[in-house]
């Protein structure tokens, strides 16, 4: 029992961090109807800035460095800088992507949210030198340690920092719920959230108090992310970007809504996965449990609270937004069509070694991110799980082939199915949420998926993901001979499934079933009205776009020969979901052309060896998805806010606001 109470507390560390930014994202939600996916990232630069400051006393800016002092600066003032420049990102972030967007469609939102988060996450090895800071735990000098005393509680030694963590945490929350409730800007943000037109009546600048909002919960994460550091893991670059699943999991059990149940949860959550972390060393615990399990539960809380609660969370009063990208319904153009696919077979005959081989990689990607426009694009599904699914294909190929000795290309279909199943597992909690809520869970799912099967050592050994060499009535189709980077054989087989699934696909989105997909995207009561199945026909499109991922997963399996986690993980599913949105998420030519910029393909080729930039791609990639998306996202936001204010002021004969205000967001 000590050690459960131990392991508990230990917990609070990483449990504050949850409960900060859980509380951040309600607060941003209250405040601008957003959910910020990048909420982590920002918190990700605040902590490398101190570790900087700390180390050397340079001032890293995204563009340029500033000298402070001649040496390394004191803690606090390091942590002021660092906390300081998490509520410069948030800033820049809200006047620059988020401002513009306030009347998009939701997946244009959180398609900025992504890209924002993959921004940030490329621009830090960028401008930071890892070696030099000290990347590993043991190294955290240069950062600020809370304390080192422990005390004893009950037979349990109790680590005082992971107290003061909660605490500080605690004290984050209260100070937001209160803004939220005894302030007259936290009450205009809370009566904003129902009517803006009544808020801009009132005098009060919707803009003005977003910023304010977008500004604190910046300097609040960063703050939390910094001090609890040293004990959850260092400067790692990537991990704090993605603590915004379990913190976007307790933000849901919160209902988006009450800021004292998100921080709440947070800390509960910390505990629990220290205490399963603690039990997974028993000899009683099952061998295939012993990795992921922490990572796991915030996907089962994210689903359980939007099935339970999903209906009942807020929306955005009066929230006008744009109409969606239009679709174009494919037509097969049987000329053009032959076309391409000569031109496409010309130029793998033409090229060699790592050029072919990227070539390829972009048909095979050309065919996921097809999955993606087919969900996504068509359907209207916002799903971040497209490389899960192609993962989870890949390594059931490996089982498959070198196991069960099933042959090619019967092997290739079952783990197609095996991830066409878990697509539809995923695509569950469609039939009750929808838009920003379900990009939540399914990115949860995605993160769950990575930790408990990719990198379980009992599920996907590091060393036993070989994929047995594809063959056909004796002929070989393996993608390597002698010295050959790529056969051809191999590059016309890729070439043949891509573009016969690409060919089924367009006439499946032309006929019954795309104005089906089509009906649901533009209005799911409307199609039901019309009598269109739509519980029925959401799971097919993930059945669908779940089927072809796991192909793609299939052929880059082929392609390797064997597997590694490294090629499924959540940030090249974000990546791919860039690409695709950039080359146009609605048509599958976007698809092709996604296969194109995507990882390992042409264009990452051209970055890595032709122009050496290679090391620019992720942050490029995530760029040209923000310019995108801010310039040719559907909203109708032409008028500058502050004439809005004015004309409200000036405008005679108006009611009072308070007549036509609803009775503000209930933030606790």
């Amino acid at each position: 029992m000590n050690d459960l109470l131990q392991f508990a507390v230990l917990g609070f560390s990483t449990g504050a961090v949850y409960a900060v930014l859980g509380a951040s994202l309600v607060s941003i939600y209250v405040a601008t109807g957003v959910i910020n996916f990048a909420q982590g990232s920002v918190a990700l630069w605040a902590v490398w800035q101190v570790a900087g400051l700390r180390t050397s006393g340079v001032l890293v800016l995204p563009v340029g460095s500033v000298q402070l002092g001649s040496g390394p600066m004191d803690v606090w003032p390091a942590v002021l800088i660092g906390a300081v420049s998490g509520l410069v990102w948030s800033l820049l972030a809200h006047l620059l992507v988020f401002r513009p967007l306030r009347r998009a469609p939701e997946l244009g939102q959180v398609v900025a949210s992504v890209g924002v988060m993959l921004f940030i996450q490329a621009l830090i090895p960028l401008r930071f030198n890892a070696e030099a800071l000290g990347a590993e735990p043991s190294s955290l000098i240069p950062l600020p340690t809370l304390t080192s005393k422990v005390i004893m509680l009950g037979g349990a030694s109790i680590a005082v920092g992971n107290l003061i963590l909660a605490a500080a945490a605690i004290g984050i929350a209260l100070a937001l719920a209160g803004y939220f409730r005894f302030t007259g800007m936290g009450v205009a943000t809370r009566a904003g959230a129902e009517d803006e037109q009544a808020l801009r009546l009132m005098g009060y600048s919707p803009d003005r108090l977003a910023a304010f909002m977008w500004g604190a919960t910046g300097f609040f994460s960063g703050l939390i992310v910094i001090l609890a550091a040293p004990a959850i893991g260092g400067l790692d670059p990537t991990s704090y970007m993605l603590y915004v699943v379990p913190a976007l999991s307790v933000a849901l059990v919160g209902r988006l809504t009450s800021i004292g149940v998100a921080c709440g949860a947070g800390l509960a959550l910390g505990s629990v996965q220290q205490i399963l972390l603690f039990l997974t060393s028993k000899s009683w615990w099952p061998s295939w449990a012993q990795a992921g399990v922490g990572d796991a539960i915030p996907f089962v809380i994210v689903v359980v609270a939007l099935f339970l609660l999903g209906r009942g969370i807020p929306e955005r009063g009066a929230r006008d937004t744009g109409a969606q990208a239009p679709v174009r319904v494919p037509r097969i153009r049987p000329l053009w069509t032959a076309a391409a696919i000569a031109g496409t077979a010309v130029a793998i005959v033409l090229t060699t070694g790592q050029w072919r081989f990227s070539l390829v990689m972009s048909i095979i990607l050309a065919l996921i991110a097809a999955s993606i426009v087919l969900l996504t694009g068509y359907l209207g599904q916002i799903s971040l799980t497209t490389m899960a699914f192609a993962g989870a294909a890949g390594f059931a190929l490996s089982k498959l082939t070198t196991n069960a000795g099933v042959p090619f290309p019967l092997s290739m279909l079952l783990a197609a199915l095996t991830a066409t199943a878990l697509g539809i597992v995923v695509g569950v909690p469609a039939l009750r949420i929808r838009g920003a809520q379900l990009a939540v869970a399914t990115i949860a799912a995605a993160l769950a998926i990575e930790s408990f099967v990719f990198n379980n050592p009992a599920m996907t050994p590091y060393t036993g993901n070989v994929i047995a060499d594809p063959s056909l009535f004796g002929f070989s189709l393996a993608v390597r001979e002698g010295t050959d980077l790529i056969t051809l054989r191999f590059s016309f087989m890729v070439l043949v499934i891509v573009a016969v699934l690409l060919i089924a696909m367009a006439r499946l989105l032309s006929g019954a079933t795309g104005r089906a997909f089509l009906a649901v995207r533009s209005n799911e009561r409307a199609a039901a009205a019309a009598g269109v199945n739509v519980p029925a026909v959401k799971l097919l499109g993930f059945a669908l776009a779940s089927f072809m991922a796991g192909i793609g997963g299939c052929l880059i399996g082929y392609s390797r020969g064997q597997l590694s986690a490294a090629s499924f993980t959540v940030l090249v599913g974000l990546a791919v979901l860039a690409t695709t949105y950039v080359g146009d998420i609605t048509r599958i030519s976007g698809a092709v052309l996604a296969g194109v910029a995507g990882p390992l393909g042409l264009l990452y080729l051209v970055f890595t060896q032709t122009i050496d930039l290679g090391h620019y791609y992720t942050l490029v990639v995530a760029a040209a998805m923000l310019l995108r998306v801010v310039v040719f996202a559907p909203h109708r936001d032409a008028v500058p806010e502050w004439l809005l204010v004015r004309r409200a002021r000036r405008a005679p004969g108006q009611p009072p606001a308070a007549a036509h205000a609803k009775e503000p967001a209930d933030v606790r």
